[in-house]
């Protein structure tokens, strides 16, 4: 049997498990097929690669020699095949802006701006609502440009392997009904809102930490949080069911009002990012600048966030240097 980049995989996770039924269990396999499998990449290495005991399994003199070429091997071969489909899927001839963004009204904003000082360039978009599979497509060569967020200092997803840029920093406001009995206040402490339900919209990054962590300082706990998407988020707030969480340039709606809270527990950090060896890199400087205008744009509809912003001038400057 010749030896294969798969085998290497499965070294790598029997060796990360350390045993063969927790690796059995990540690679998706019955333990008795993986355990097979294994005694055939031992015959073609010529020897053990694990000594297995009570507690789990660990490398032989053999499977260490095995595990550290293939720490060099399988990363190579990823960047390798990441590279090739960046190239195969490099644009010929005129650009194109292909943009991939979490939901929110600055990747509408982009698209506009784009669409507009470039008429003849074509624009297309991909959403989701995970940080991570966005930028998994700017790796991959499948998406020019990433549009995510970042709560506070946390960092971007594949800080590693993509540029990131910060486009701005704003305070995370409150949604309220327009009969809520605090819809009137200029801004609330969030201890306020200690009694009632939440709403906001899903991520794979750490906001739904941080905002627990918040209201633990707060002095409370969230009694409930519903997890959906903008729409809904915005009908629970409508007919009083909820209160949300939402971006302060977050565009107005029907019957709610979206307020600050004092002091700005949270904070979210726009980021553009785009891979360093892709043709988007020669255009990221442009892209850059029509994202930051789509910004100033998004928060100047806002008259809450407007009214937010000159009380506290200096809010969110932003620095060219790259984020990591």
């Amino acid at each position: 049997m010749d030896l294969e980049l798969r085998h290497l995989k499965t070294i790598r996770a029997i060796a990360d498990a350390g045993s063969l039924t927790r690796a059995a269990t990540a690679l998706g396999l019955a333990q008795p097929a993986l355990s097979a499998q294994l005694k055939r990449i031992e015959r073609a290495l010529g020897g053990a690669l694990f000594v297995r005991g009570r507690f789990g399994v660990r490398p032989t003199a053999l499977g260490e020699l095995v595990l550290d070429r293939a720490c060099v091997l399988l990363p190579a071969v990823r960047e390798l095949q990441e590279e090739a489909v960046r190239f195969a899927r490099a644009w010929e001839g005129m650009p194109r802006f292909r943009l991939g963004g979490t939901h929110g009204p600055l990747l509408g904003g982009l698209v506009d701006r784009l669409a507009e000082s470039h008429p003849q360039v074509a624009v297309t978009t991909r959403t989701s609502w995970s940080e991570r599979e966005i930028a998994a497509l700017v790796v991959e060569g499948r998406v020019d440009f990433a549009l995510v967020g970042a709560c506070g200092e946390s960092p971007p997803p594949a800080a590693d392997r993509l540029v990131w840029r910060e486009i701005a920093v704003d305070p995370v406001f409150v949604m309220l009904g327009r009969d809520h009995p605090l819809a009137e206040r200029r801004e609330m402490e969030l201890a306020e809102l200690a009694r009632e339900s939440w709403t906001d919209v899903p991520g794979d990054g750490c906001f739904a930490d941080c905002f627990a962590a918040v209201c633990a300082r707060a002095g409370f706990t969230p009694a409930r949080v519903y997890e959906t998407d903008t729409a809904s988020c915005v009908h629970l707030v409508q007919v009083g069911r909820a209160v949300g969480l939402c971006r302060a340039t977050f565009p107005p709606a029907p019957g709610v009002v979206t307020r600050p809270l004092a002091g700005a527990p949270l904070r979210w950090r726009h980021l553009v990012g785009w891979h360093p060896g892709s043709p988007a890199a020669d255009v990221a400087g442009p892209v850059v600048a029509q994202a930051r205008a789509a910004h100033t744009e998004a928060a100047a509809r806002s008259a809450s966030y407007t009214q937010w912003l000159a009380d506290h001038p200096g809010f969110g400057a932003t620095s060219p240097a790259a984020v990591g």
